[in-house]
């Protein structure tokens, strides 16, 4: 990519935690903790999710598919940030930071639309019980999440393209732990009011309009689960939807306080703190809210164990 007015194809520095290099080693363990729960639990849900027929259901597809793009969007981050922390070397290539940023842009895009589309497949599931096979069909599933993916690397395309191509006058550090738009944009010697206002543009696409998609699926959804009379069905529903909802505050949450405020009324800490959490700390725990919640992938997990032992003994 071609670069202007002083924009230099060079390694970037990323800053990182080192104005507090006491922390660092207590946050590599952190990161290295995280990172090894979201393989493992991400990983489990997968591999489950594909090998039990019974969870063969839109559900479980769009939840293996949310594991995957965790796996992915942590994935994109860590490897890079543990480098980092564990040597005295912060910097990063010019082609390894646009590669990091474009991906986490597209993973964390694509994740926000998934987020939306499971709600609807939530409200399908206890609203229309009855027809929930015929309105989620195979077909629509893959659709659905095939529009996900094309949204996120439709947005990360221009997002990355506008914002590398900003002058930055041979500003070479990054303060962040990897290559954030934010970050990103404050190293650019001058102010673009396109890309604020195409931020704030996508920002409404990707998450206003899926929250607000969101709450009012859960809006009928608790109408609807008022009315159940089985406890076991309502019990069911609230743990399904319950688990979902979670996951939408954590993930929402942190991004718009994030992407729909002023950059210049972020602290650079106060940053940091909300990137670590919703592209480390959300994806690790998004398995575990999971399945510790949800009995379907419990008993899965339990048979292909029980199954793996007896073959071996046998």
């Amino acid at each position: 990519m071609e670069m202007s007015n002083g924009s230099l194809q060079t390694d970037f520095i990323l800053l990182g935690f080192s104005d507090r290099p006491q922390l660092e080693p207590i946050i590599s363990v952190l990161v290295f903790i995280f990172y090894m729960v979201a393989l493992a639990g991400n990983s489990i849900i997968i591999i489950v999710s594909y090998l039990d027929p019974q969870l063969h259901t839109p559900m479980y597809f769009f939840l293996s598919n949310l594991s995957f793009l965790d796996l992915c969007y942590t994935t994109s981050i860590v490897p890079q940030m543990l480098v980092n922390l564990w040597g005295g070397n912060k910097s990063i290539t010019y082609g390894g930071c646009v590669l990091q940023f474009f991906f986490a842009l597209d993973f964390g895009a694509t994740e926000c639309l998934l987020l939306a589309v499971m709600a609807y497949d939530r409200y399908a599931a206890v609203c229309q019980p009855l027809h929930y096979t015929v309105i989620m069909h195979p077909q629509l599933c893959l659709r659905m999440v095939l529009i996900c993916w094309l949204g996120g690397i439709g947005s990360a395309i221009i997002l990355c393209s506008l914002t590398l191509n900003l002058p930055r006058c041979g500003h070479r550090e990054v303060d962040n732990f990897f290559c954030e738009m934010p970050a990103l944009i404050k190293m650019a010697c001058v102010y673009s009011k396109i890309i604020e206002y195409i931020l704030s543009a996508l920002g409404v696409v990707f998450l206003l309009v899926p929250v607000c998609l969101i709450l009012i699926s859960y809006g009928v959804i608790t109408r609807a689960v008022t009315r159940i009379k089985s406890a076991a069905r309502w019990k069911k529903a609230l743990n399904t939807c319950g688990s979902h909802l979670i996951v939408v505050t954590l993930f929402y949450g942190t991004l718009i306080y994030m992407y729909m405020k002023p950059q210049n009324t972020t602290s650079q800490e106060e940053g940091k703190f909300f990137t670590f959490f919703y592209t480390i700390v959300t994806p690790s725990l998004n398995p575990l809210i999971y399945t510790l919640r949800n009995k379907d992938v419990k008993n899965a997990v339990k048979k292909i164990f029980l199954f793996k032992k007896c073959s071996a003994k046998l």
